[in-house]
């Protein structure tokens, strides 16, 4: 269970969502029993139905920013760069940032790169394939990044011609995202309408609002034979006081805690200790959570399907045993469920 080829599976290309569902509750819903494996289709709109009403839901509130940049080079060469390290860095007078740059040639430093009338960069530094920019902009940053700047889609959402679409805009973000950061959407929370989580809040479910700024590593692939030697990249998070103790009453009372996406999880048993007592803070999450790992918080997990050889398909992996999973996919590939950030989801408990 150790070996990256222990996680792979063979994924047919047309189940590879390009849009999303056209309500963002619409999509399907594969639910897992975590102890036999047995598997039932529902509606991602009947979440609330398939819950209790002492549930505590866990939803991730970061806010993906419109962080990929095009450009070009004096030289006229295009260049992209995307923002890495917006959520630390937005409040540096400086506006230094660290990037993944994109050019037919690599920018050297003290290059200047254009991105708009209003908004160029110098390069300062490039190691381990990362660059530290220093924009320089007239007017106020954030205001030209949200408007010239587009969503940083997953590589394998295909749109033509680098278009922007304005819904894309939208749809890769959660209805409750409210802390700018990240760069990668935490897409189990893409489900969700305003109105879904009213009718789970009336049912008398708690939802609780954490934030894990998801960083680029999302998007890295696991490099090594042995997972165990695969190293994470960390990610800022938040829990506040009132969270963190909703949490740790509601766990002490024996009320399970239903974590949406593998980011809540991952911040919520790494702020915990041995006993499963959530500690609240700001600090940076590295946890890989991958099979063998005893979790002390999450009872249960909202999550979409992943890419095969990925962390996150470790992590639900750990989470409900391997082979059930994979066993869970292929019948999802068998009844033509739409896979990865705009495709459909998963409930284990």
């Amino acid at each position: 269970m150790f070996a990256i080829s222990d996680y792979n599976y063979t994924l047919p290309a047309n189940l590879i969502a390009q849009e999303p569902a056209k309500n963002r509750d619409g999509s399907r819903l594969l639910f897992m029993d975590r102890k036999t494996g047995a598997l039932q289709h529902h509606e991602f709109a009947h979440l609330g139905g398939l819950l209790n009403d002492s549930d505590i839901l866990v939803v991730n509130n970061t806010e993906v920013i419109p962080g990929r940049l095009l450009g070009h080079k004096k030289t006229g060469g295009k260049v992209e760069a995307l923002i890495l390290d917006f959520a630390n860095e937005h409040k540096n007078d400086n506006l230094i940032f660290k990037c993944l740059v994109k050019s037919s040639k690599r920018p050297k430093l003290g290059d200047t790169l254009n991105f708009s009338r209003d908004l160029t960069a110098q390069v300062l530094e490039y190691k381990n394939e990362i660059c530290t920019l220093r924009f320089v902009c007239d007017a106020d940053f954030e205001t030209i990044l949200y408007k010239i700047g587009r969503p940083p889609l997953p590589p394998y959402i295909k749109r033509d011609n680098n278009e922007i679409r304005e819904n894309d805009k939208v749809s890769y973000q959660t209805v409750y995202a409210k802390q700018k950061g990240a760069i990668a959407a935490p897409t189990a929370g893409l489900h969700f309408t305003r109105a879904l989580l009213e009718e789970i809040q009336a049912k008398g479910i708690k939802v609780v609002n954490i934030t894990l700024h998801v960083g680029y590593g999302t998007f890295l692939p696991v490099r090594v034979d042995d997972i165990r030697d695969h190293k994470m990249h960390s990610e800022s998070f938040n829990i506040s006081k009132k969270c963190a103790d909703i949490i740790n009453n509601a766990k002490s009372a024996g009320k399970r805690i239903i974590a949406v996406g593998t980011t809540c999880v991952r911040t919520l048993e790494y702020a915990s200790d041995n006993y499963g007592i959530v500690s609240p803070g700001r600090r940076d999450c590295d946890m890989f959570i991958y099979p063998g790992y005893k979790f002390k918080v999450v009872d249960g997990l909202v999550t979409n399907f992943h890419l095969p050889c990925s962390t996150l398909l470790m992590l639900v992996s750990a989470f409900a045993e391997r082979r059930k999973i994979l066993d869970a996919y292929r019948e999802a590939i068998n009844n033509h469920y739409r896979f990865y950030s705009y495709g459909d989801a998963m409930l284990i408990f």
